[in-house]
């Protein structure tokens, strides 16, 4: 257990670091927002679940289980809100991007 809890450690991590490089390469806030989002969801959970599996006892495990599913309810959600927040204050996509489903949407 000991082992898989290191790799899951390390792959969260690197995951963490891959969201991190994202939000230096995209090109505007959205495309920032949605790489930061997916890779550090996917990588807090992978980081998360590596310690459970080190630390072994129940306890750990249960505090770590509730972290868990704070992070899958309030991250993508937060992201949502930020992204719709930012489009409704016109800071524009990049050039490059292809489709605003949000066009002649007013705020609600």
């Amino acid at each position: 257990m000991m082992l898989l809890g290191s790799i899951l450690t390390l792959l969260g991590a690197v995951f963490l670091f891959l969201g991190a490089l994202g939000m230096l390469r995209m090109p505007d806030v959205y495309n920032r927002m949605q790489a930061g989002t997916k890779a550090t969801t996917l990588g807090t959970l992978l980081f998360l679940a590596g310690i459970a599996l080190r630390q072994g006892s129940g306890a750990c495990t249960v505090r770590l289980g509730v972290l868990v599913v704070f992070v899958l309810l309030t991250n993508p959600i937060s992201s949502h809100a930020l992204a719709r927040a930012a489009h409704f204050a016109g800071i524009q996509l990049a050039t490059r991007s292809v489709q605003d489903d949000l066009a002649g949407e007013e705020i609600s």
